[in-house]
């Protein structure tokens, strides 16, 4: 029976023929179930088989995501699909990584695959963009520089991105931060235009949404990469973010680190490595606008300056209770703050931060803080203690970033430089205890720290900054001597006592660390300074001892024996014959008891050494060596540049003769005998020696030449004097027949002259008779004009004569109308005068009258109002009979009464006399 039913049975399928049949169904497929059928069969194959299932069925599934992008289920299976095809199990006998190269291919050959998933990101569904974001970040990964171009190209791709960041759950914002990060790491382009779509404003905002630096978790830590890749040496995005004032921001995250570090609700452990790398990210971000040699590294300076940003950093530099880790970055910061611009080094040089002395976190009385304040003091200071008196070994990269940040206090600066350097001799010259003055560490106490070489060390690599390339710092540093002559005592010079501490630690077998450290300070102080030579060789033995030590043959010391052979090289290079130990002398020693050899060998092992080749790549800091082990960490960067520089200059010093000394200019004055100079000098001698030769037998043959010039002269001469006197008689043949010429030339001018004159006096008795005749007429008619002016003067003086009667005789009738005239006037005037007497009088009495009643009604007020009342009526009868008068005086001239202007004058006045006659009569 079973038999049958399995005979009855349709054949068994295998995977493949499986796919190929779902991946036809897909293809053919009308209804939406179908599909979705199809693709559930698909995804059940896709972890097992995924380059079956894409082969087969990877375009029409992309396909699918554009024809049912509505279909929010649909989508979701079809997402997860392709998801699986880019992440197969790894016992799948067909997993490769080149899948998901393939289906990358796929994807961003055509681009309208990936603008189907940007056009995802516009539904609110969770999976939809959730998978569209995954599967583009799984594009990016496997082609990432064709995925930027495809995503740069979409019309609006960049902003559906950027917009997911204003996502509210948590995973698809993650995932979106992530995306970003991927596309804006190597394309400038999609930097500027993911800036410009406000993403500054949405990375803070997630930034405070999620617990700012302190509580914050992961996705501050996606934010700040964002933010990193952002600016990451984009101008651009800089500016945008330094002009929308977004640099205050980075100081007020700052700002609350340091408030939440010093309040009594402390962070759990478990949450302290996610904060610090939260911290250190933001560290990170502000030192991308600090990059030296940028453009706009200056103008960032001075706005972190403006915003309180560098001292905020200091103090997380000095905070007890922040990481190692942190507190190197912070230097590290700060340095990169103050770099370059004398105005922000100026001004670091005045903040105060905690002290670093004893410091230990501040104690806590049941779960709260004492409240005691740590003592500050000046940050320079702090850095040296930091850098010079801290022993631990965890704190190395601490005790680096405090060197790299007093670098940067004194890069570009030389007044601050020289400044630094005087308040370090005074410190050490006055015999205080100061345990962080460098000089005092390198002179005196370097025997006394041999537990920790990197004291030594860094002390001289500050006071090799201090001196390197600056010739008035050597100059003030040379003053420097050690012992008293007063009292005795053997006075030694800087340059000296550093030599015999080299040659001290070398012949101890000290750490070579010191030894290199001795060896920095004296080949960068040396190079190229004859004074700062000649004082090291003030001390015979020296370069005895170091001959010595060079010709050791320890394989363990191959730096500072190296160097050793460096520094010969430099004191050979730049010594004279007048120096204590001659240059010729000083050849001879390195030539006979180093060998030349010996002395190139050695300096050739010094530049292939790993740690001045690799310099550049290798870690400068903790991590260099292994644990509970001291760091490998023997150079400065600028020191390690000069070694390369010089390389080729100290091996040939070797080979230059003694005689020739090497110039240098220090402070605009040339020292020394320049080698090129004598050569030149050697090459004109020879080239003047041959010119002389030359002109020598030249000389003989223009003298044979001068000969034979001679005697064709005297031919010549000869031959001229016969044409000489030939033409002189010539000349005096010409000059005979010249004067004849002349003579009848004078007298046919003088002839012509005769003739001239007879015309010319004919000329003028014709004019003279011309002018007087023309004399007579005009004389003639002068005596007919004057007869008619005197005739016409005679009448004019009738006339007057005439009228001369006429007026006296009316003058005298005018004059006697005047005096009858005048007379009445007069009669007039004095009538008018006695009147105005009388006027006059009557308006005193008047006057006297209303000062009386005046008073009167000051103090009777009624009596006023009354006589007011009749004043009023007085001046209307005044009035009327002014009227009637006028009326009357009319009358009088209609009835043909004639009245003058003096009777009507007279009559007013005497009717204004009559009338304040009455008017005063009735008052």
């Amino acid at each position: 029976m079973f038999r049958i039913l399995e005979a009855q049975a349709p054949a068994k399928q295998n995977a493949t023929a499986t796919i190929s049949t779902l991946c036809g169904r897909l293809q053919s497929a009308t209804l939406l179930e179908d599909r979705r059928a199809a693709i559930l069969g698909l995804r059940s194959f896709a972890k097992e088989w995924p380059a079956s299932v894409a082969s087969g069925g990877l375009r029409n599934l992309i396909k699918c995501l554009d024809k049912d992008i509505e279909d929010v289920d649909t989508t979701k299976i079809t997402l997860e699909t392709l998801l699986m095809l880019f992440n197969p199990n790894a016992s799948s006998p067909e997993a490769s990584e080149d899948i998901a190269l393939w289906l990358a291919d796929e994807f961003t050959q055509r681009q309208e695959n990936i603008t189907v998933l940007l056009d995802l990101l516009e539904s609110y569904d969770f999976y939809s963009r959730l998978y569209a974001l995954q599967l583009i970040s799984a594009i990016s990964t496997a082609r990432p520089d064709r995925t930027q171009e495809c995503v740069a190209t979409s019309p609006v791709g960049v902003s559906r991105l950027v917009a997911v960041l204003d996502d509210k759950r948590e995973a698809v914002r993650s995932e979106g931060l992530l995306l970003l990060t991927s596309l804006t790491l190597s394309s400038a382009e999609l930097q500027k235009v993911v800036a410009y779509e406000n993403a500054f404003d949405r990375i803070f905002s997630i930034i405070d949404a999620e617990g700012s630096l302190t509580h914050g978790g992961i996705p501050v830590q996606d934010c700040l990469s964002l933010l990193a890749n952002l600016l990451r040496l984009n101008v651009s995005n800089q500016n945008l973010f330094r002009e929308s004032g977004w640099m205050k921001k980075l100081a007020g995250l700052l700002s609350g680190y340091l408030r939440e570090q010093s309040s009594s609700d402390s962070i759990a452990d478990w949450a302290r490595p996610q904060q610090d790398k939260n911290v250190w990210g933001l560290l990170a971000v502000i030192r991308l606008f600090l990059l030296r040699g940028s453009v706009g590294t200056q103008v960032n300076q001075r706005y972190f300056w403006q915003t309180g940003l560098s001292m905020e950093v200091m103090e997380i530099a000095f905070h007890p209770s922040i990481e190692l880790n942190i507190k190197s970055e912070a230097f590290a910061t700060a340095a990169d703050l103050i770099r370059g611009n004398p105005q922000s080094q100026e001004a670091f040089a005045q903040l105060s931060v905690p002290s670093p002395r004893n410091q230990v976190p501040p104690l806590q009385i049941n779960g709260h803080h004492n409240g005691a304040a740590a003592p500050r003091e000046n940050v320079i200071s702090a850095l040296l203690e930091v850098a010079l008196m801290t022993t631990s070994l965890q704190a190395f990269d601490v005790r680096l970033a405090c060197c790299e940040c007093i670098k940067a206090y004194m890069q570009g600066h030389s007044a601050i430089r020289l400044f630094f350097l005087r308040r370090a001799i005074e410190g050490h010259t006055s015999n205080e205890d100061e345990p962080d003055n460098i000089l005092t560490i390198l002179i005196q106490n370097h025997d006394r720290y041999g537990g920790d070489p990197y004291r030594v060390w860094i002390a001289a690599v500050l006071l090799f900054h201090l001196l390197y390339e600056d010739f008035e710092a050597k100059n003030i540093a040379m003053q420097v001597h050690e012992g008293d002559a007063e009292n005795g005592e053997e006075v030694v010079t800087c340059i000296q006592a550093l030599a015999s501490n080299l040659v001290t630690a070398e012949q101890n077998m000290e750490d070579e660390r010191i030894s290199v450290a001795y060896l920095t300070i004296l080949c960068s102080w040396l190079y190229e300074d004859h004074d700062a030579v000649n004082d090291f060789l003030g001390e015979g033995s020296t370069i005895q001892s170091i001959v010595q030590l060079v010709t050791q043959t320890n394989q363990s010391r191959t730096l500072s024996l190296g160097l050793c052979a460096v520094l010969l090289g430099i004191v050979y290079e730049f010594s004279t014959k007048d120096s204590p130990v001659p240059r010729d002398t000083i050849h001879r020693i390195i030539t006979t008891r180093l060998g030349r050899e010996r002395y190139i060998d050695r300096i050739i092992k010094l530049r292939e050494h790993t740690m001045v080749r690799d310099y550049e790549v290798l870690p400068q800091d903790l991590s260099s060596s292994q644990a509970g082990t001291t760091p490998e960490v023997y150079f400065d960067s600028t020191f390690v540049e000069f070694i390369k520089d010089n390389f080729s200059r100290m091996i040939r010093a070797i080979d230059r003769a003694p005689g020739l000394e090497v110039p240098v200019i220090a402070n605009g004055i040339q020292k020394g005998i320049s080698r090129e100079l004598v050569d030149s000098l050697k090459a004109q001698v020879d080239d003047r020696s041959q010119t002389v030769q030359k002109l020598e037998s030249e000389m003989a043959t223009l003298e044979r030449k001068l000969g034979q010039e001679q005697a064709d002269h005297r031919k010549a001469k000869d031959s001229a004097a016969i044409e000489l006197n030939r033409i002189r008689n010539i000349n005096d043949a010409l000059q005979r027949n010249n004067e004849e010429d002349l003579q009848k030339l004078h007298k046919e001018s003088q002839s012509r002259q005769h003739d001239l004159e007879r015309q010319h006096e004919s000329e003028l008795r014709r004019l003279r008779d011309d002018m007087q005749k023309l004399k007579a007429d005009s004389e003639a008619s002068l005596a007919r004009v004057r007869e008619r002016d005197d005739a016409e003067i005679q009448d004019h003086k009738s006339t007057i004569s005439r009228l001369r009667a006429e007026l006296e005789k009316s003058s005298k009738e005018h004059v006697q109308d005047l005096q009858t005239a005048h007379e009445d006037y007069t009669n007039k005037l004095s009538g008018l005068e006695s009147r105005l007497q009388r006027a006059e009088d009557r308006c005193a009495d008047a006057e006297s009258r209303a000062t009386r009643l005046h008073e009167e009604a000051e103090s009777k007020e009624k009596a006023r109002k009354t006589m007011q009342t009749e004043l009023d009526d007085l001046l209307m009868v005044l009035g009327d009979l002014e009227e009637k008068r006028s009326k009357d005086k009319k009358r009088l001239r209609t009835l043909g009464e004639l009245t003058s202007d003096g009777e009507d004058n007279e009559e007013g006045a005497s009717g204004d006399g009559e009338g304040g006659s009455g008017l005063e009569e009735e008052v």
